[in-house]
C-alpha cells in the first residue's frame, strides 16, 4: 500500500498527521507521491478564510492525482463534510478518532487484493520505509510535537475553531509521558507540547490535580533519567507551542525561570489586539493593560525571555486610534516576532454577522505597516541578544534555530538534531 498525507495548518494537526503517518506504516504501508498513492490523507484547516480555500483546492488537487481512496479530515472536514463528499465518489470524510481504523480497514483491503495479483515492485517513486524508532518520526523534523491538549471553551468572537475541535480536554500524563520517552530515546533534542488551548490543560491525579507546570516537571525527570550528551547540551529540552496570556501561571513562570533554557525562555502570547475596546468585542479574556502587565511580570521573571505573539488587524469597527493602540502595544511588549493576520470572516461566527466589517484595502495597509513595525522589533531583539551565547537546534544543515527563536547559521559539521552551542 503506498500514501500520501497532506498537512494543513497549526502545530496540532502536524502532530496528528504524525499519527497518521504511524498507523500507515504500522499497516506496512510506504509514502510516496500523490500520483501513486493508494490512499491520500489530507488533514485539514479552518483558521481562515484563505485556510479553507487551500484546503478545498487541495483536496481537488489530490481528487485529480491520484487514483486511489482520499480520506479528508480535520478542522474544516468537520465544518464542511457535505462539500468535501461532493468533491468525488472516492473521498471519504472521517473524524481524526476515526483516521487510524479507517487507514487500518483499507490496508487490509489493499492487502486481499494485492494477493490476487502479486507483490508490487517498487517504480523507485517512494521513500524507503521509515524507522518507528528515528527521531522525528515520519517527518523526520528535528523539532518534534507532542500533543498534550485539544479543544477550546472560549468563544472568541471571530473563531469557529472551538466549534471545529470541540470542548476543552487534555491527554492523560502518563500517555503524554510514553510519548516524550519514546521521542528523547530516540534522540530528539527538542520536544514542543501542543494543544489548541494548552494552558487550560488539567488532569486529576491521586495527589491532585495536575496543571501545564506539573507535566513540564515529570517531563523534565523524564530527561533527567537519561545519559547526559558529551557535548554538555541538555538531554531534551521542552518548548510550549503557544498559550493564552489568562493562563500564563506564576508556578508556570517560575518553572521556567529556574530551569536555565531545559524549558526554553520563549513563550508565544496571542495578543489579537491592542485596543480594550476590539478585546472586549473580540470576547477576550483580558484588557489591553491586563496584557501588558502579564508580559512585564514574565519578563521580570525571566529576562532573557523571547516573546512572539498572534494579531489581527482589520476586525469589525476597528478605528485607526484602535490599530494605532495596537501598534503602541506592540513596541511596549517588545515582541521579537509577531504573525499578523487580516480579518477573515467566519460564516457562523458574531463578528461576520457585524455591518461594521472593514474595507479590504485597509486592512492590507494596517497588515503591512504591522510588519514593518514586526520586522524592526525581532531586529531590534535581535541586537539585545548580541553577545549572548545559546543552544541552538539544528533543523536543516547550516541553519539551526535559538531557544530565543531567532535563526542563526550552524557551526560547520553539526548534525541536523543537534544541540550546539552558538553566540548571538
Amino acid at each position: 500500500m503506498r500514501y500520501a498525507v497532506v498537512n494543513l495548518g497549526c502545530k496540532v494537526n502536524r502532530v496528528e498527521s504524525d499519527s497518521f503517518e504511524r498507523a500507515l506504516s504500522a499497516a506496512g504501508a510506504v509514502p510516496g507521491s500523490l500520483e501513486a498513492a493508494d490512499l491520500v490523507v489530507v488533514n485539514t484547516c479552518a483558521v481562515t478564510a484563505e485556510a479553507e480555500k487551500k484546503t478545498r483546492k487541495t483536496v481537488r488537487r489530490a481528487v485529480r492525482a491520484s487514483k486511489g481512496a482520499v480520506l479528508v479530515t480535520g478542522c474544516s472536514a468537520v465544518l464542511h463534510e457535505d462539500v468535501y463528499r461532493a468533491m468525488g465518489q472516492r473521498v471519504s470524510v472521517v473524524a481524526k478518532g476515526q483516521v487510524e481504523a479507517e487507514v487500518s480497514r483499507i490496508a487490509r483491503e489493499l492487502a486481499e487484493a494485492s494477493r490476487d495479483v502479486g507483490d508490487v515492485v517498487s517504480d523507485g517513486a517512494f521513500a524507503e520505509k521509515p524507522d518507528p524508532s528515528r527521531a522525528g518520526d515520519f517527518a523526520q523534523r528535528a523539532r518534534v510535537g507532542v500533543k498534550v491538549q485539544d479543544g477550546c471553551d472560549n468563544a472568541c468572537s471571530y473563531c469557529v475553531i472551538h466549534v471545529a475541535r470541540g470542548p476543552a480536554c487534555s491527554v492523560p500524563a502518563d500517555t503524554v509521558e510514553a510519548d516524550c520517552r519514546r521521542l528523547m530515546e530516540a534522540g530528539v533534542r527538542e520536544i514542543v507540547l501542543t494543544g489548541i488551548n494548552l494552558g487550560t490543560y488539567r488532569q486529576q491525579s491521586e495527589s491532585g490535580a495536575l496543571g501545564l507546570h506539573d507535566l513540564l516537571e515529570r517531563l523534565l525527570a523524564l530527561a533527567d533519567a537519561l545519559p547526559v550528551p558529551e557535548d554538555g547540551a541538555p538531554t531534551c529540552r521542552f518548548r510550549l507551542s503557544s498559550i493564552e496570556p489568562g493562563d500564563l501561571s506564576d508556578a508556570l513562570v517560575a518553572l521556567v525561570a529556574r530551569q536555565d533554557g531545559r524549558i526554553c525562555r520563549h513563550l508565544h502570547l496571542p495578543l489579537q489586539a491592542g485596543s480594550s475596546k476590539v478585546l472586549a468585542e473580540m470576547n477576550r479574556s483580558y484588557t489591553a493593560e491586563e496584557y501588558l502587565q502579564v508580559v512585564r511580570s514574565a519578563r521580570e521573571a525571566v529576562p532573557q525571555l523571547s516573546l512572539t505573539t498572534d494579531i489581527i488587524v482589520g476586525f469589525p469597527g476597528e478605528t485607526e486610534t484602535d490599530f494605532q493602540q495596537t501598534m503602541d502595544l506592540a513596541r511596549a511588549c517588545r515582541f521579537s516576532r509577531i504573525h499578523v493576520f487580516p480579518y477573515s470572516r467566519r460564516e457562523g461566527t458574531p463578528a461576520a454577522e457585524r455591518a461594521d466589517q472593514v474595507d479590504e484595502a485597509v486592512k492590507a495597509d494596517r497588515a503591512r505597516r504591522l510588519r514593518a513595525l514586526a520586522a524592526k522589533l525581532s531586529a531590534a531583539d535581535r541586537a539585545e541578544r548580541a553577545g549572548a551565547r545559546e543552544w541552538a537546534l539544528v533543523e536543516v544543515p547550516g541553519e539551526a534555530m535559538t531557544e530565543s527563536y531567532h535563526g542563526v547559521s550552524a557551526p560547520e559539521g553539526s548534525q541536523v538534531g543537534q544541540l550546539v552551542r552558538v553566540t548571538l
